[in-house]
């Protein structure tokens, strides 16, 4: 970070405070404005943290997938497009492959060919236009981006639970490693904000029915974004978010005999339309088709358990190299576990290591204590009950299992896991909520009804 960062930074943060000071009442209530303001805050600042962190603490470096990459990358963009704006369109959108108005510029560019990173690239590269390529002012639009996705989300719940409006403020916008490694010039910044606007949009088209057209491109722009850069999230999102819309549209049915009658046909229609829908992304990236998915796994794994050896990083295991679908089934509970509630306390070698630790053991301890004020029996009968809980619970778990038995690296882990947080506490609070009411889950029909907002 240079001179340029402080002159043209403090600029876009004037203009991005700006705006959020003035869209503030549309998109808040009396409950929640207090909110807007501070998450959006805590977000810029992990955005330039993320920078000054890799710069000074890891001595800027490369490792895999870094912001500064990410950010060298897009600046040969942006010299293509101040040497000819004809050829930097053509680099903008090119796809990969090598012509020869691009090819000076493209060899130099270490992610031109991996269409994941090049698609964060591209978004660098247009703020850059915008911003004369400042890292600062680019990576305090990349933390508002992912802010108005994570607003929406919370946004999403409170609707259903306004009574939690704090608790449910902390899981999705301020638990602190969500915060850090969701808000910089990262993968992980872009997904969390579209995973948020993919939930808003949900709730809008299939329970609230409005500004349907609108709504169904803020999908399909969101799911298609998650698609493009970590096709997985995509593969776990989408079943849980199918079986969240039919189970809610089945507890519509007021009479309790016919709803446990049809309740089982619901399930399977939505576990089949999600295993269609998984199939269908899968085709569109043959390393997370179900037949490769299994080899993808191993093959992550085991690269950043080297990656981590060689860098010195804490490195786990879960036993053996058995990638087969058995294999798999075996580790589920392992993987799950070292997601949610490892690194422990004495893995911790370093700083990073010891607060994500931190944050692990809280997560443990707020799962224990929910699950035993709850009780175990009627936990399992509540999360079965209410569309919302499952939906965060499942897609929180099933994200936990991908992300535990592919990375093999705590130093990767702390990145790669973010988006299932805002779910899983998310779940957790209102899983809390029902057993602390004593009641039985309110029907979706006759749940709090959300206000208008803006389409």
């Amino acid at each position: 970070m240079g001179f340029l960062d402080m002159l043209i930074g403090p600029i876009v943060l004037a203009l991005v405070l700006a705006i959020a000071f003035a869209v503030r009442p549309w998109f808040s209530d009396p409950l929640t404005h207090r909110y807007f303001v501070p998450a959006l805050g805590v977000k810029i600042f992990g955005s330039l943290a993320v920078g000054f962190i890799y710069q000074f603490y890891y001595g800027g470096g490369k490792p895999s997938g870094d912001t500064f990459n990410y950010y060298q990358n897009a600046s040969i963009v942006l010299e293509a497009f101040s040497d000819d704006p004809t050829v930097g369109l053509k680099l903008l959108m090119a796809n990969g492959e090598y012509t020869p108005e691009i090819f000076n510029y493209a060899t130099r560019m270490y992610w031109f060919r991996s269409p994941t990173e090049y698609f964060v690239i591209r978004i660098i590269a247009v703020l850059g236009l915008f911003t004369l390529h400042s890292y600062a002012a680019i990576a305090i639009l990349f933390a508002a981006l992912s802010f108005s996705g994570v607003w929406a989300m919370y946004r999403t719940f409170y609707k259903f639970y306004p009574s939690l409006h704090r608790l449910l403020a902390i899981a999705v916008l301020f638990v602190p490693s969500v915060v850090f490694w969701g808000s910089g010039i990262l993968k992980d910044t872009i997904t969390l904000g579209a995973l948020g606007w993919a939930t808003w949009a949900i709730v809008r088209v299939f329970f609230e029915r409005k500004s349907m057209v609108s709504s169904s491109v803020v999908l399909l722009l969101a799911l298609y974004t998650i698609y493009a850069i970590k096709i997985y999230i995509a593969l776990c999102f989408l079943p849980a978010a199918l079986l969240w819309v039919f189970m809610s549209y089945s507890s519509q049915i007021s009479s309790t005999p016919l709803r446990l009658m049809i309740a089982p046909f619901i399930i399977g229609i939505a576990v089949a339309i999600g295993y269609y829908a998984v199939l269908k992304v899968g085709e569109g990236n043959n390393r997370y088709s179900l037949e490769k998915v299994s080899e993808t796994a191993e093959i992550t794994a085991r690269y950043l358990a080297y990656v981590g050896e060689k860098q010195g990083g804490s490195v786990y295991t879960l036993g053996d190299y058995d990638f087969s679908t058995t294999g798999m089934l075996r580790k589920f509970p392992l993987a799950v576990n070292v997601t949610l509630f490892r690194p422990y306390l004495w893995e911790a070698y370093n700083p990073v290591m010891l607060l994500s630790a931190l944050e692990s053991l809280a997560t443990l301890l707020i799962t224990l204590y929910v699950f035993i004020k709850a009780g175990l029996f009627r936990s399992f009968s509540l999360i079965g009950s209410n569309p919302i809980i499952l939906f965060c619970l499942l897609f929180g778990v099933a994200f936990s299992f991908a992300v535990g038995i592919s990375t093999y690296n705590f130093g990767s882990l702390v990145r790669y896991k973010i988006p299932m947080f805002p779910f899983y506490l998310s779940g957790l609070i209102i899983l809390w909520h029902h057993a602390n009411e004593a009641r039985k889950p309110t029907p979706i029909s006759s749940i709090h009804q959300p206000e208008s907002l803006p389409a």
